[in-house]
């Protein structure tokens, strides 16, 4: 395996970005990055939901219900962009979580266009269960790994995102956490 010179945790540099891997001539989806990192997220997203199953939570719920939990988010706009969703998708969603008794919205006394989110003992109960689903899948996935290629994976894929923001900072103009 050559060695790379390029730095691990940093975009990627001109004088780095000489090897093309791919070419348009010979590309095969299925042995592209972009579909490998989509099926395996698809299939882990697939094993979450089965697991999470008995607590009656989709993939599209216990995202934003762990972020409320680990507070990442406390407000309808700050949850939005922590899931990635416009305003009207996470106004469903919190529709849905309500209807399950997970969370409520509560007006801001300080601002009456916010609209805070809180976890019900419910939703803390539930949320406190989606971490070990992630642990006990993320570890099965991760079955055979040495300590040492899962730190050269963990790098590897740290290296591949600050490359993809990189690429779209350069596009977009500035910073965008897609």
């Amino acid at each position: 395996m050559r060695k790379s010179s390029c730095p691990s945790s940093k975009p990627v540099k001109a004088e780095c970005s000489a090897i093309e891997f791919y070419r348009a001539a010979s590309y095969v989806p299925e042995e592209s990055l972009g579909y490998l990192i989509r099926r395996v997220l698809a299939l882990g997203s697939h094993e979450v939901e089965r697991q999470l199953g008995a607590s009656d939570l989709t993939n599209a719920q216990w995202v934003p219900l762990l972020k409320l939990f680990t507070g990442q988010a406390s407000t309808v706009a700050e949850l939005a962009r922590e899931c990635h969703l416009d305003a009207g998708a996470m106004t469903r969603l919190l529709d849905r979580l309500e209807a399950k008794g997970l969370c409520r919205r509560v007006r801001s006394l300080e601002d009456r266009r916010v609209v805070n989110i809180e976890l019900t003992d419910a939703g803390r109960e539930a949320a406190r269960g989606i971490p070990v689903v992630l642990c006990q899948i993320q570890n099965a996935h991760l079955a055979g790994f040495s300590v040492d290629e899962y730190q050269a994976l963990m790098g590897f894929l740290r290296r591949i995102l600050d490359n993809a923001q990189a690429l779209n900072n350069s596009v977009s103009g500035g910073p965008n956490e897609a």
